[in-house]
């Protein structure tokens, strides 16, 4: 799972990225030219803190994400085209954090002259559009050619093509993000090589200053949140040890960080849950997509697993907590056997039954 951290230059990007990999990239840096960093961050659970508390493995893992700064765009792209080694890292992503800017600051000169989150918004939202709107009439282009010299694929399918990239053109062409159009599985398969960008899921993340609140601004398009965090203040206590963070929180009544909640709202975008398997040796949380079936599940863990799967023993995380031991659980009736057809749930602590 990876999602891109995208934003106009000067809109604290890479202050993000430090916040979350607590680490200290130079801001302003890669201003002006094609950079990437990445990290590999653990998605805050605190089911996974108290599976671990009560079986004391030897190992905790969390559930992951890879975030990747990325810099290179500038919301005025004229032609809409975004360069090659730019768009290249810009498909490869499952989504997107946009970091909007609305701190002000005299010594940080904002690129379009004043702040204004929600022009800031639309420019970026044009420059996908465009670039997606270019991709889709160079397609139309190549199946009009095609059915005229004719002699190649089935002419049904090329006409269903070209009936589904024209309805694409014409979403892009009123101006609406491909993440608004409900595709079958089929029609998903066909453009799931181009990498569209407007078709990725988003989180717009406004950057705040200090005590600053998050501007009344709608997005009202799918598979798209919205949320504040101020990037700075996230930052530095990201610097600090553990417990200077802990007491700094205490003091001003802090029950979570931003950051803590920016995480677990990107995992929710595109649309995954974690199950958990527990054991002396480990407590650990796996990621399927919201919809995955027990045997997918099970291949998660590995592909021998999927292939020999039987059974899968299921129990809640709400369950386990209530009746304090897998053994209670299973007396109460709470541990059950799954089949094939089980969808799996956000929280299922799972063990599988398989054939060698």
């Amino acid at each position: 799972m990876r999602l891109g951290i995208i934003g106009l230059p000067q809109s604290g990007k890479t202050t993000i990225f430090n916040a979350l990999t607590r680490g200290n990239q130079p801001i302003g840096a890669s201003v002006g030219r094609m950079a990437v960093n990445t990290a590999v961050i653990d998605v805050p659970d605190h089911r996974v803190d108290d599976l671990s508390a009560i079986f004391q493995p030897k190992k905790t893992i969390y559930a992951k994400v890879t975030y990747a700064d990325i810099a290179g765009l500038d919301g005025t792209q004229d032609s809409g085209e975004i360069s090659g080694q730019l768009l290249n890292q810009l498909t490869q992503m499952d989504g997107f954090i946009e970091v909007v800017r609305c701190f002000e600051s005299a010594m940080v000169p904002h690129v379009h002259g004043n702040v204004d989150p929600k022009r800031d918004i639309e420019n970026m939202d044009m420059e996908f559009l465009l670039n997606d709107q270019i991709m889709v009439e160079r397609k139309l282009e190549r199946l009009a050619e095609e059915q005229k010299k004719g002699g190649g694929r089935d002419r049904g399918i090329i006409e269903r093509e070209t009936g589904l990239f024209k309805r694409l053109e014409t979403m892009l062409g009123e101006g609406t993000p491909l993440r608004d159009i409900e595709l079958t599985h089929e029609e998903e398969r066909i453009i799931s090589g181009f990498g569209f960008l407007s078709r990725k899921p988003l989180m717009i993340l406004f950057n705040l200053g200090d005590g600053q609140p998050q501007p009344d601004i709608s997005y009202d398009h799918q598979r798209s949140r919205m949320i504040g965090l101020q990037g700075k203040l996230e930052m530095e206590l990201g610097q600090l040890p553990e417990d200077d963070v802990e007491m700094f929180m205490s003091e001003y009544g802090i029950a979570e960080l931003g950051l803590s909640r920016m995480i677990r709202a990107s995992y929710d975008l595109l649309g995954l849950l974690s199950f958990f398997t527990i054991g002396e040796d480990e407590v650990r949380a796996w990621t399927v997509r919201d919809g995955a079936l027990a045997p997918e599940a099970a291949g998660t863990i590995h592909t021998d697993l999927e292939k020999g799967f039987i059974r899968a023993e299921v129990i809640t995380y709400d369950d386990l907590m209530t009746c304090g031991s897998m053994a209670e659980g299973r007396s109460q009736g709470k541990l059950r056997l799954e089949g094939k057809g089980y969808r799996v749930q956000d929280g299922d602590i799972i063990s599988i039954r398989f054939s060698d």
